[in-house]
């Protein structure tokens, strides 16, 4: 097990902001917290003066360090936000621990896909759905209460994201009965395109690519967008400039940036902002009703 202090950052927030959808609370209270990623998977609990992770030190700086994007400092993007801009600066005291993930080119592929018209709830259980049919049986280490109290390690079983080849091989047939309606063409024919060396090659590409050359890149395959390639080049690429725009972010433009939101001025982290005022908007709920509204 390891222990360490991070600012900025919120398990929860994180798993109600749109962009994981392998990130779980357990238990009752949501007190331990599960990652499925890249093929790994980990725990973790919020203590008073920090994290404990249920993985050891070498494997977190190897794997879990990059994947939360521990070298960037949140706090100082929220700090160049301007001081008029009331409404960001309220999202990001509401939001204040989302951080935008370094995820799984391939799985931001699919998982984005399967996130057009849909809402986190459906999407979470497709993409579960998808790992246990396709995904390889696993185990991993996750964290315990003993019985005086203190956390200790234990064995959990998970499933691995499935490769390209295994959707693939699937068929639309195969992907038939979870809940992904007309979004399986998509995937399959993603899965199509990034089998064999081939598709390995052109995921290369793509994570060697800039902004705006990764943008074309995914807008040439069948049933990506605007906006799912912004998706993937934001939390799979970690082009953090990219500004995704679904229903939830043009009505907060229409509202509160009705001249259009300062891309210039936050050129190069705007990506970060719209997740602060992405996850304010759809928890909003939340919110009324912590105010008593």
């Amino acid at each position: 097990m390891y222990r360490i202090q991070i600012k900025d950052m919120d398990f929860e927030q994180i798993a109600r902001s749109g962009q994981c959808f392998r990130m779980e609370g357990r238990g009752e209270d949501n007190r331990v917290w599960s990652v499925a990623a890249g093929g790994e998977y980990v725990e973790a609990v919020k203590e008073e003066d920090g994290f404990l992770f249920s993985c050891g030190e070498k494997e977190f700086e190897e794997t879990w360090a990059g994947y939360f994007d521990l070298q960037t400092d949140y706090g100082g993007y929220k700090k160049r936000v301007d001081s008029e801009d009331f409404y960001l600066k309220e999202a990001m005291e509401w939001g204040w621990g989302v951080r935008i993930l370094h995820q799984d080119l391939w799985e931001m592929l699919v998982t984005f896909l399967i996130s057009q018209n849909n809402n986190i709830t459906r999407i979470t259980g497709s993409v579960k759905e998808l790992c246990k049919r396709f995904g390889d049986k696993r185990k991993g280490l996750g964290l315990a209460m003993s019985s005086d109290g203190s956390w200790i390690e234990t064995e959990r079983s998970y499933d691995a994201f499935p490769e390209p080849e295994s959707l693939s091989a699937a068929g639309l047939q195969g992907l038939s009965g979870l809940g992904l309606g007309y979004r399986d063409k998509y995937i399959l024919s993603i899965a199509e395109a990034c089998s064999r060396q081939e598709g390995k090659e052109w995921l290369l590409r793509l994570r060697e690519a800039d902004y705006e050359s990764a943008h074309t890149m995914l807008m040439e395959q069948y049933g990506i967008g605007r906006k799912v390639a912004d998706c993937v080049c934001l939390f799979g690429l970690h082009h953090v400039g990219a500004f995704p725009v679904d229903t939830h972010v043009r009505q907060i433009l229409e509202v509160h940036y009705p001249k259009g939101f300062p891309l210039e001025r936050y050129q190069g982290y705007a990506g970060i902002l719209q997740q602060y005022m992405f996850y304010y908007k759809v928890n909003q709920i939340s919110r009324s009703k912590l105010r008593g509204i």
